[in-house]
């Protein structure tokens, strides 16, 4: 049996993965900013942060936020895991973090250089848009009476536990380093998963697509988000939507 922390372990991915380990068996320690008893801010770090490591083989880091604090967090993390010895640190980025200039996306490559030169056994799994996202940000899109999409940008959303099956796969496995990334079934524009979106929740709504400007809509549009030849999901966006919305 292996113990294994994850960060952001109430998240939408972390919560995933540790349910994934835990039915395997696995003592799993779920550390977030509120859930004792490995209740951590990791922007502050500290010595509950030690407490929550000690004994730890592996570390899961799904914790991030688009609010800023992700590098500072790594470093304390990173510290911290050097002190107890952890083994193995995985963490989980986005497919097109070295290709779309956001400053997220900028943010997430510079957590991954920093695991990178740690000294600590490491992988690092990027994944394209979780099918959650991609929801979230549509039915903000959809609240005007017409639904206006980026015009010409592609999206290959992926089921989130998929990921976090692969994710436990991967913590349980010795440090591979860069592995390959992992891609949605589909390739799909926008305008098609919006329209997909309105039908499985009974929304009627006119879709305009709106051409932007700048390096990151090009980027996007140039493919940036996309993994094609890693298509290695399974669950289509229909589907996901059939099972959270019914129908």
């Amino acid at each position: 049996m292996t113990t294994i922390l994850v960060t952001g372990g109430t998240g939408t991915l972390g919560r995933c993965v540790t349910q994934r380990l835990r039915t395997e068996g696995h003592e799993v320690r779920v550390l977030s900013r509120h859930t004792e008893p490995y209740a951590v801010d990791l922007r502050v770090g500290g010595s509950a942060l030690d407490a929550a490591l000690a004994g730890v083989d592996t570390v899961v880091h799904c914790a991030t936020t688009q609010r800023g604090g992700d590098e500072a967090s790594a470093d304390h993390l990173i510290a911290a895991a050097r002190r107890a010895g952890v083994g193995h640190l995985v963490y989980i980025s986005i497919v097109g973090v070295d290709r779309v200039p956001l400053a997220y996306y900028k943010t997430k490559l510079a957590v991954e250089r920093r695991i990178e030169e740690s000294g600590l056994g490491w992988t690092v799994l990027r994944t394209t848009q979780f099918h959650d996202l991609l929801v979230t940000i549509l039915g903000g899109l959809a609240k005007p009476p017409v639904m206006l999409v980026p015009a010409g940008v592609p999206d290959q959303p992926v089921e989130v536990t998929e990921v976090a099956d692969r994710l436990a796969e991967l913590s349980l496995a010795v440090p591979a380093g860069r592995v390959a990334d992992m891609g949605g079934p589909e390739v799909r524009s926008l305008d098609s998963l919006a329209r997909a979106y309105l039908r499985a929740t009974g929304r009627r709504r006119a879709v305009a697509q709106v051409p932007l400007f700048g390096r990151t809509y090009r980027a996007c549009r140039e493919g940036g988000l996309l993994t094609p030849e890693l298509a290695v999901g399974k669950t289509t966006f229909e589907e996901y939507l059939g099972r959270r919305f019914g129908g």
